[in-house]
């Protein structure tokens, strides 16, 4: 099957995106947004980068292995992304009770605060975007990119 001349395929993904690229527009959006308003709440310091570490840090720590396997990043990079935030006073390493040769990433004050404002930022887009389309069809809209998310994770071993 032949391929359309590049200008056609152009025309094809400004006039119906596939999901990557709907996918991305919504991530890039989303994470504009949050961290614009983060920054006006005192947090201007942390990075759209610094997601992968603060959405899933836990007030009680984590392990920076299972920060990696929750944020789908190499070890490496999540060392590299816990050295900024502790730099930057949002995060601490501590010894973790159950293993002493491990450590946990812990919140500070300022990273729970941090969290707390991402969390009440990201609710009102997510109410914003219900009004837009409905309770019922954001409702769906989550659960079907929820069972797709879950599928892609269970297909990669990330489960």
């Amino acid at each position: 099957m032949t391929q359309p001349p590049a200008g056609d395929r152009i025309r094809v993904i400004t006039r119906d995106p596939d999901l990557g690229i709907l996918a991305a527009r919504l991530l890039f959006s989303l994470q504009r947004e949050v961290f614009a308003r983060l920054a006006e709440r005192g947090h201007g310091d942390v990075r759209p980068r610094h997601g992968a570490i603060l959405a899933y840090l836990d007030a009680g720590g984590v392990r920076a292995t299972e920060l990696a396997r929750l944020s789908g990043r190499h070890k490496q990079i999540v060392g590299r992304l816990v050295d900024e935030l502790e730099t930057l006073g949002y995060v601490e390493r501590r010894p973790d009770p159950a293993d002493r040769r491990a450590k946990l990433v812990v919140p500070t004050e300022r990273g729970l605060d941090q969290q707390r404002q991402a969390d009440d930022i990201i609710a009102a887009i997510e109410r914003r975007h219900a009004a837009t389309i409905g309770e019922p069809a954001y409702a769906h809209l989550r659960q079907a990119l929820k069972a797709i998310t879950a599928e892609h994770h269970l297909r990669d071993g990330d489960a």
